[in-house]
C-alpha cells in the first residue's frame, strides 16, 4: 500500500445514497452472489469504516448496534457486517486497517461488546478478536432456538470497560431476515 491510504469513519445516517451504492458494490464484487438484500441491510444503522487508495474505495466494514445476550446479561454490542477488500487489493493490509478502524469504533461508542459472525479465525485473531466458546442461541417470539452451526464461526471484542465477559456462556442475538448471526 502506498502513501494515499485513507480510512474514513462515516455515520450510516450521513452517508449519501452514491457513496452508499459503492460500499455495496465493493461488497459485492468481494462476496458475489452470497452477498444477499438482506446482508446490504444489515450493515446499515450504525458507522461505516471505508478506507480508499488513491481515491478509489477499496476496503468497507459496517458496526451497528445490536442487542446481545451473555447468559443472563444483556448487552449493547457493536456487531460488524460486511467487512469487504476488493479482491485486487486482498493481502495489502486493508482488512486490517479496516478492523483497527472497527475495534477503534466499538470502543469508541462504548459499547459493552464486538460480535462477528465469520469463516476466517486467524485474520480477527490476529487483530485482537477472540473465539466464542460457548453455546449460540436466536431468539425468536416464540422463544430460543439453539444455532450449533453457527457457534464455532463467533468472535468477539470484549472492551476494556468489559473485561468481565465470559467467553463459555451461552450467547444469544435477537432473529432478524437472513441470517441471524
Amino acid at each position: 500500500m502506498g502513501d494515499d491510504i485513507t480510512t474514513t469513519l462515516v455515520d450510516d445516517s450521513e452517508i449519501d445514497p452514491g457513496l452508499r451504492a459503492a460500499a455495496l458494490d465493493l461488497c459485492r464484487a468481494t462476496f458475489g452472489e452470497r452477498f444477499s438484500d438482506d446482508d446490504a441491510d444489515h450493515t446499515c444503522g450504525g458507522v461505516r469504516l471505508l478506507v480508499y487508495e488513491a481515491g478509489l474505495l477499496v476496503g468497507h466494514a459496517a458496526v451497528v448496534p445490536r442487542r446481545i445476550e451473555v447468559g443472563d446479561l444483556v448487552l449493547r454490542a457493536g456487531y460488524v457486517e460486511g467487512v469487504a477488500v476488493l479482491p485486487e487489493h486482498q493481502g495489502r493490509r486493508v482488512g486490517t486497517r479496516l478492523m483497527r478502524g472497527v475495534s477503534a469504533a466499538i470502543e469508541r461508542d462504548t459499547f459493552e461488546i464486538g460480535v462477528l459472525s465469520t469463516g476466517r479465525h486467524a485474520f480477527y485473531e490476529r487483530v485482537g478478536w477472540q473465539r466464542w466458546r460457548g453455546p449460540s442461541y436466536v431468539r425468536y417470539a416464540d422463544g430460543l432456538r439453539r444455532t450449533p452451526d453457527e457457534d464455532d464461526g463467533l468472535l468477539v471484542l470484549i472492551p476494556r470497560a468489559s473485561a468481565a465477559v465470559d467467553l463459555t456462556a451461552s450467547i444469544t442475538c435477537e432473529a432478524r431476515p437472513g441470517d441471524d448471526w
